[in-house]
């Protein structure tokens, strides 16, 4: 059996330590009991029946560790669709979903034909102009509205080739024939 190469000073055991009793995060608390009883020369599979990970991600925890210290640790992923805009650029959406119509920013491409209220159609088509970002459910649009204060809007069933100018001209010919 291959000697551990990777064993901890007590005051990196402390630092450890430490941190599982501040941490609130699950997740992070794991992470941080694995790696404490791993460098205290723990046998790897009593780690593994206590914490409840595979031995890879246990060895994957160890080497962000030593890489990383103890904020390493600390979950990474920032959460897919919903976290591809900042909240500076939230911030700035909100401000302008509220301070204009579809109408006003996205002329006539806006997907209303009135183009009087924000529908999850028109956030997706101002996004992309404004920062070049596809959400991959229509979910996430209409959360981003409802984050905004606002609730979403479907659609009207209109079509928007049709001049309507055109349609009462027409009838008018009608009544007169």
């Amino acid at each position: 059996m291959a000697k551990r190469k990777f064993i901890l000073t007590t005051s990196q055991e402390a630092e450890l330590r430490a941190a599982y009793h501040q941490s609130k995060d699950a997740g992070y608390s794991k992470k941080l009991l694995a790696v404490r009883l791993y460098g205290t020369g723990h046998p790897t599979q009593h780690i593994l029946d206590v914490v409840g990970c595979s031995r890879t991600s246990l060895m994957e925890w160890v080497q962000r560790y030593q890489r990383d210290g103890v904020e390493g640790l600390r979950e990474q992923r920032r959460g897919g669709n919903y976290y591809k805009l900042s909240q500076e650029e939230k911030a700035a959406l909100k401000e302008q979903v509220h301070h204009y119509t579809p109408r006003q920013l996205l002329g006539n491409g806006c997907a209303s034909s009135s183009g009087a209220h924000w529908t999850a159609d028109d956030l997706k088509l101002l996004i992309y102009q404004r920062y070049e970002v596809i959400y991959q459910s229509p979910t996430s649009y209409r959360a981003l509205l409802t984050e905004f204060g606002l609730s979403y809007q479907r659609t009207e069933k209109v079509f928007k080739s049709k001049s309507w100018l055109k349609e009462a001209d027409f009838e008018e010919q009608i009544e007169k024939n």
